[in-house]
């Protein structure tokens, strides 16, 4: 007699109340053991493998592969009886969450404890830099590496069942065949499922495009398949005919060149797209934002920056520019502990952080997240050059957990990365303030009356004017780039 039991989706104690189903590692008819990872959802935050709670058969899944399920629905069935798996046994509900969050160790900050003070500047210990989010700054891009292979059909939506809106237009429009041979693939090492050879982006782009990926040959290195690949499928399947009197198309007009003929593409807003835009909608039209602008001329910084690679200290880490940067903003908050603060709105009270939590703002494929390096004030440079550089090598793991996304007091974004002179950025959620660093160029400049040419960058400070009136947001920019200008002021101010 079977008994099954239903694994429902739980709150990994973000707060949360939805998350997408990216991978399943079971399938219906596998033995499960308690503890042993299941399934892979990715949160507004982070993607997070979650165990299983029984032992057991797995009698079905709830949910495919990249649907959205809100906290409490059940996902998986597992019949957990002795005659359907040879041993039985169960971990309550709430053990299992609570191992999901201590698997994700120390994934949001505690509460401080009632009537404990804040901790201070000096003495504050540095935790270990287990950072695992992209320094777009740090000039590292992300190569997510969740795998999302899809196990529907082409013709399948993504709940599964229904046929895509291409599968069932009339026979009239009738779409081009993708004329492509299956593409190299792999096998897992059960030999169960196919899998063709595509990086996790262009998996989940040809997911949401309902493009089969078993279907498609390569043209990327060693057979695999590119976004260009998936792309054409895609226009090959949607494209109708542009004949006749098409819309926006007279008697006998073609295409626009270089057009494939799929003239618009809707993608599903989730994940961190959906948290980034929920958060910077809440801070702009929550916070009174100002910004202010300051052009430098930063050759010391750079020359600076060139020397510090060649000293022992700094041997194996990569020193930027940014390494200076993120220096000469925390002595700033040192000078100026205002601006490291956040409006209580609830309690009618200013929040001053006497600890500096350094934010890096980080454009990944999931969308932009903000991880921050916890007690950076307590670091030293070598230190600090050393946790923005584990934060670039974890980059390439995919994964941001929230401990990395939270708890953050003052932030930088790299905007000259991108090879722009500057922006105005967007505060994050509880802080009072980002700083935006531009692109660093050679430009004329006046130096001791006569005209040079030297390296020089804009910088712009994003402030709550709740908080910070225009004297504080100036000193604090001022400070800044004075010391980037003269770096031997840090050693002055520090």
């Amino acid at each position: 007699m079977s008994d099954l039991k239903e694994f429902k989706l739980p709150d990994v104690g973000e707060g949360l109340t939805e998350a997408d189903i990216v991978r399943w590692h079971v399938k219906p008819g596998d033995a499960v053991t308690v503890n042993q990872i299941i399934v892979e959802i990715e949160t507004a935050k982070a993607v997070v493998e979650l165990p299983s709670p029984y032992a057991g058969t797995v009698a079905s899944l709830l949910v495919p592969e990249g649907q959205t399920a809100d906290v409490g629905t059940p996902i998986i069935s597992v019949d957990t009886s002795p005659d359907g798996t040879g041993q039985a046994g169960t971990v309550p509900p709430e053990a299992q969450t609570q191992r999901a969050i201590s698997q994700m160790e120390d994934m949001v900050p505690a509460p401080p404890v009632e009537g404990a003070s804040e901790p201070g500047m000096i003495g504050s210990p540095a935790p270990k830099a287990e950072r695992q989010a992209v320094l777009v700054g740090y000039g590292v891009k992300l190569g997510s590496t969740t795998r999302r292979t899809r196990k529907t059909t082409p013709n399948q939506s993504r709940n599964g069942g229904a046929t895509t809106a291409a599968a069932a237009r009339p026979a009239a429009a009738t779409q081009a065949p993708v004329p492509a041979p299956a593409a190299p693939a792999a096998t897992d090492g059960n030999s169960r499922t196919t899998v063709a050879l595509a990086k996790p982006p262009v998996r989940k782009m040809a997911r949401d495009l309902g493009v089969d990926l078993a279907s498609l040959i390569g043209t990327g290195p060693g057979g695999s398949i590119t976004r260009e690949d998936v792309q054409q499928a895609a226009a090959l399947t949607q494209a109708e005919p542009v004949t006749g009197r098409g819309v926006g198309l007279g008697v006998g007009r073609q295409a626009p060149a270089g057009t494939t003929g799929a003239r618009e593409e809707r993608i599903a807003i989730k994940g961190v797209r959906k948290h980034t835009a929920a958060a910077v909608s809440s801070s702009a039209f929550t916070a009174p934002h100002v910004t202010e602008f300051l052009q430098i001329d930063i050759s010391e910084t750079m020359t600076a920056t060139a020397r510090l690679r060649t000293l022992p200290e700094f041997a194996d880490v990569r020193v930027s520019p940014l390494l200076l940067v993120a220096r000469a903003l925390i002595v700033a908050v040192g000078r100026h502990p205002m601006i490291n603060s956040s409006w209580d709105e609830a309690a009618q009270e200013i929040v001053v952080k006497h600890y500096v939590n350094l934010g890096i703002a980080a454009a990944t494929d999931r969308g932009l997240v903000v991880p921050s390096i916890k007690d950076a004030h307590a670091l030293t440079l070598p230190e600090l050059a050393r946790a923005l550089g584990q934060l670039a090598e974890t980059a390439r793991a995919g994964k941001a957990t929230p401990a990395d996304l939270t708890g953050g007091t003052i932030s930088i974004t790299n905007v000259g990365i991108f090879g722009v002179d500057t922006g105005t950025p967007i505060l994050p959620a509880g802080e009072a303030a980002i700083l935006a660093f531009g692109q660093v160029k050679d430009a004329p400049w006046v130096v001791d009356g006569e005209l040079a040419v030297r390296k020089v960058c804009t910088l712009a400070l994003s402030f709550d004017h709740r908080i910070v009136d225009g004297d504080l947001g100036s000193a604090v920019l001022r400070d800044v780039g004075a010391m980037l200008t003269d770096p031997l002021r840090m050693l002055a101010w520090s």
